[in-house]
């Protein structure tokens, strides 16, 4: 079986909005009231996903969630006329759209029973997203249905907080080596909420089948999170052999480091000083929130916001990075504003599942044509604009439902419509 990985985005949904309901989140909150461009918004990720189609790269997407979720108001007593706004919120919130946090995922080589095995995160911290995984393990279960090949499980239970690969990286010889999975786990930083929880990285490491010696349990930095480093890929991202990661982000870095290269004698650690580049302004510029891929010509390149692009400190030291001879050779800023603003750059929008693509159900992967069509309805039913403070417009829920109607059977999807 041919081994590829695949990067599974999220489509940005019709409901795009700036309701800044993540705490914890600095651009969520800075941004919280303005009006967003979900159509731009839209376009934006495609291009982002095209842009990896040209690399070589296989990709796939996950579709956006109803939007208002009817049945979470339902079973809170309530519907979207008579839900009070900051109710309506949570259930209008688009962030699907980030399937980093839709799943922890460990390859086959990994696992006892040699097949790739998903579990879809609770994300019970955060209201506005602790409604997403029935959705999310519906797409999981058609995507990945072949039980030969795949294990699709149910989310850790309540009241243990799991995040999905946000806080999860893999490091392994290569793709098809058994490697190794880092769990990045987290206590409160100051005022914001720690949102994966020791409890629940543990549990999804006995669903997958771990062995002890391909599992490590790593405390993020308390000073990283009340930074802003919500999600361990907000300062660490690893690819293969290496792992990219800011000074601060790790609790005790050097224990860490000294058991991971006993582990990988030639894991290879990129860390960028906090001399060189403040935590602040690796947080602001989603330097890490990147996607560190193999190219198929070899060697790897992070795909990274324009931000990073845009903050002199943080583009000087990735030119001298990637003029050495280090593994990152190549640089490649996309625009991903629109989810920036909402807090989520390129890693954010994309899970990274190992597998072969032909185990996969087709209508998940992307290629050039799907994405035109992808496009094509995204221009014609996507909303311009919306305005945080209107979102009780049922006009506009009409509007949201209908497009994403269109998404789903341009896609040949309609059983999950």
């Amino acid at each position: 079986m041919a081994l590829s990985e695949i990067n599974f985005d999220g489509i940005i949904g019709p409901s795009h909005n700036y309701a800044g309901l993540s705490l914890g989140n600095l651009a969520s909150a800075k941004n919280a009231g303005k009006i967003s461009q979900p159509r731009a918004a839209a376009l934006q990720g495609i291009e982002k996903m095209r842009a990896n189609v040209r690399l070589g790269l296989a990709q796939g997407a996950f579709l956006p969630h109803r939007r208002p979720d009817a049945a979470w108001l339902e079973a809170l007593g309530t519907d979207a006329t008579h839900a009070d706004l900051p109710l309506l919120a949570n259930a209008m919130s688009a962030s699907a759209m980030w399937t980093a946090n839709a799943a922890t995922v460990s390859p086959a080589p990994d696992t006892a029973d040699g097949r790739c095995h998903l579990t879809p995160a609770n994300l019970v911290t955060m209201p506005h997203r602790s409604h997403e995984w029935p959705e999310t393990l519906a797409q999981l279960r058609i995507a990945f249905a072949d039980g030969a090949h795949f294990a699709v499980h149910d989310p850790v239970p309540p009241p243990f907080g799991d995040e999905g690969a946000a806080n999860f990286m893999r490091l392994a010889t290569s793709h098809d080596a058994p490697g190794v999975e880092i769990f990045v786990y987290g206590r409160s930083g100051g005022p914001f909420p720690a949102r994966q929880h020791i409890e629940a990285s543990k549990a999804v490491a006995r669903k997958h089948g771990l062995v002890p010696e391909r599992a490590m349990f790593v405390e993020q930095s308390t000073t990283a999170i009340a930074a802003g480093a919500f999600h361990n890929d907000v300062v660490a991202v690893a690819n293969e052999n290496v792992l990219f990661c800011h000074e601060q982000a790790f609790a005790d870095r050097d224990s860490f480091f000294t058991d991971l290269r006993s582990r990988m004698p030639d894991v290879a650690i990129v860390e960028v000083p906090t001399v060189a580049v403040s935590l602040e302004e690796a947080i602001k510029t989603y330097l890490f929130n990147a996607q560190l891929v193999s190219l198929p010509e070899g060697g790897m390149a992070l795909i990274l916001p324009t931000e990073s692009r845009d903050s002199e400190a943080v583009w000087s030291w990735l030119e001298d990075m990637v003029s050495g001879n280090g593994p990152i050779r190549k640089l490649i800023p996309v625009d991903v504003r629109q989810s920036m603003a909402n807090g989520g750059g390129p890693a954010c929008l994309r899970l990274r599942v190992l597998a072969d693509p032909e185990t996969i159900d087709p209508r998940f992967l992307m290629n050039e044509a799907k994405l035109d069509a992808i496009r094509d309805v995204a221009a014609a039913t996507w909303p311009e604009t919306i305005d945080a403070d209107h979102l009780a417009d049922t006009q506009l829920h009409s509007d949201i439902a209908a497009a994403r109607t269109a998404l789903y059977e341009t896609l040949d999807l309609t059983e999950l419509i």
